[in-house]
C-alpha cells in the first residue's frame, strides 16, 4: 500500500499551514540560507595568519609567501605569515589544531607533517582528524647525491660500493626523522645496503658533508641542491621522480640508473583547522588553485625545483593519509623515533 494513503487527511489544517507558508516563506529563507553564504562572500574580513613549523627560506616557506602574496593582492585583506619552528613543525601544528575554524588560520605543511604522526608516540593533536586539506600546492623530487671523489657515477655503481663495504658508508640527512632521513632509509631498504645514518642539524650541513666526502651519499630536495650540482661542488647521480626533473634534463632517475621502482617525492601544502566550513574550504581552494596556476607563480616554483600540485581537499587529505601509514612503516622497519 502506498504510504500516503495511511496519512490522515486534514484539509481544514493543511489549508491554513499553506497560507502560513507562502507569507513566511521568503523571510524563512532570508533567515536561514544566506548566513552562512554571506560569511563565504564577505571572507575574509580581517587579516589571515599562515603558519609554517620552519624557518624561512625553505620550499614550505617559499611556496606560503607566493601564494599570500597573491591573496593579498586579490582580497585587498593582509595574509601575513608567521614562522613557528620548532619540534619538527609540531609547534606550528598544534596552534593550527586549536584555532578557530573560521578560516583565518591555515597552516603550510611538507612531508614532515606526516612524518611526526609517524615518529612520535604522542602528539598534542590527531593528525589525521584535527585538520582539513584545503589543497596539495607543490611537489618536487629529491636528488641523489654522492661527493665527486666516490667515483660512484650511477645509483648502480653506488650500491655496488656500499655491498662491498657493509656498514663503512655513511648516508647524510637534516635531523632524524626528517624527510631527508626517510628518503636515505627507503633508498638503503629498495637497495639492500648496510649503511649508517648521520643526522645533521639541517640541510645545508647535510650537503656540506656530503661535498667533502665524509659522507657517502644524501637524498636532498632538488632546490636545495640545485645550484651546488651546476656548480659541480656535489654530484647528482639520479632524481627520484618518475621523469628526469626539467631543470637537470642530464640527471637520470633512480629507477633509470640502478634501483627500479624506487620513488621518493616531497610535497607541500596548505591546511586549516578541522571545522572549518566546506563553503570556505572551496573558495580558498579555487582561489589557491587560480595562483598556483598563474604563469609567474609557476616559473617561480619550476625554478627552484618544485612543480605547482593543486588537488582538492578531499584529494590532499587523502594523500597525508596516505603518507602516514607509508612513513609509519618505514619509521618501524628502521626503528625511527623523535629524540
Amino acid at each position: 500500500m502506498h504510504p500516503s494513503r495511511n496519512r490522515p487527511n486534514f484539509p481544514h489544517l493543511a489549508r491554513p499551514r499553506a497560507a502560513l507558508c507562502g507569507i513566511l516563506g521568503l523571510a524563512c529563507v532570508a533567515v536561514s540560507a544566506p548566513a552562512e553564504a554571506q560569511d563565504v562572500a564577505k571572507y575574509p574580513e580581517r587579516p589571515v595568519r599562515m603558519l609554517i613549523g620552519f624557518t624561512p627560506g625553505g620550499v614550505p616557506d617559499i611556496t606560503a609567501r607566493l601564494i599570500a602574496q597573491k591573496l593579498t593582492e586579490n582580497w585587498k585583506q593582509q595574509v601575513v605569515v608567521d614562522n613557528r619552528a620548532g619540534a619538527g613543525g609540531t609547534i606550528a601544528a598544534n596552534t593550527v589544531a586549536n584555532a578557530n575554524p573560521d578560516g583565518y588560520t591555515l597552516l603550510s605543511v611538507s612531508n614532515a607533517h606526516a612524518v611526526a604522526a609517524a615518529i612520535y608516540d604522542k602528539l598534542p593533536y590527531d593528525t589525521l582528524k584535527d585538520f582539513a586539506g584545503v589543497t596539495m600546492t607543490a611537489s618536487g623530487p629529491a636528488l641523489l647525491l654522492v661527493s665527486p671523489a666516490l667515483g660512484a657515477k650511477s645509483a648502480k655503481d653506488l650500491i655496488a660500493l656500499a655491498r662491498a663495504k657493509p656498514g663503512q658508508f655513511n648516508f647524510s640527512s637534516a635531523g632524524v626523522g626528517s624527510g631527508t632521513h626517510f628518503a636515505g632509509e627507503l633508498f638503503k631498504s629498495k637497495a639492500g645496503i648496510d649503511v649508517v645514518h648521520v643526522p645533521y642539524k639541517g640541510i645545508p650541513e647535510a650537503l656540506t658533508e656530503t661535498m667533502t666526502g665524509r659522507v657517502q651519499f644524501f637524498l636532498s630536495p632538488l632546490a636545495s641542491a640545485i645550484g651546488l650540482v651546476k656548480e659541480g661542488k656535489v654530484q647528482a647521480i639520479g632524481v627520484t621522480s618518475v621523469r628526469r626533473a626539467p631543470q637537470l634534463p642530464d640527471i637520470p632517475t633512480v629507477a633509470e640508473s640502478g634501483l627500479p621502482d624506487f620513488r621518493w617525492d616531497f610535497w607541500y601544502g596548505l591546511l586549516a583547522p578541522a571545522k572549518t566550513p566546506r563553503p570556505l574550504i572551496n573558495k580558498l581552494n579555487k582561489q589557491i588553485t587560480q595562483i598556483l596556476n598563474e604563469s609567474d607563480v609557476r616559473n617561480r616554483l619550476v625554478s627552484i625545483g618544485a612543480d605547482p600540485a593543486p588537488t582538492t581537499p578531499e584529494q590532499f587529505d587523502k594523500l597525508v593519509a596516505q603518507e602516514v601509514m607509508a612513513l609509519t612503516r618505514i619509521a618501524r622497519a628502521a626503528n625511527i623515533k623523535a629524540n
